[in-house]
């Protein structure tokens, strides 16, 4: 059974998985800094100034200053400007990642239409022409 998982874990596509999903996982954190320090202050500027992650609607009574306060007080939120950004960053990974799977495709092409180099004489080419060069 160890050998088998051994087995399993050295397989390539296993290995390129992880690969993956670390890079993914350090991708998301870009992102999430792309939002949060570069689009989201963008957003708010058009919006009057307004931290657009912080909007909310309170389901329940009290006030609160921010959406940190009132969740550390327990009280139910609808954190729509969340939302609003989880569907932003979505959309800015699914388009790099467009952009990578494109430019991948695109580098695979070019290797698939260069010509393949020539082939070396076969062996029957490098006899015959030792024996036509015995016959002279």
């Amino acid at each position: 059974m160890i050998k088998e998982f051994k087995d399993f874990i050295a397989k390539g596509n296993v290995m390129d998985m992880a690969v993956g999903i670390i890079i993914g996982a350090a991708f998301t954190a870009i992102v999430t800094s792309l939002v949060g320090d570069l689009i989201n202050p963008i957003i708010s500027l058009f919006m009057g100034g307004v931290d657009f992650a912080g909007q909310y609607v309170l389901l329940g009574d009290g006030e609160f200053a921010s959406i940190g306060e009132a969740e550390e007080a327990g009280a139910a939120v609808f954190a729509f400007g969340r939302f609003i950004m989880a569907i932003i960053n979505f959309v800015i990974i699914a388009f790099v990642v467009f952009m990578l799977v494109k430019a991948v495709n695109k580098t695979k092409k070019t290797e698939e239409a260069k010509p393949a180099a020539p082939a070396g004489p076969t062996e029957m080419d490098v006899l015959m022409e030792i024996r036509d060069a015995l016959k002279k």
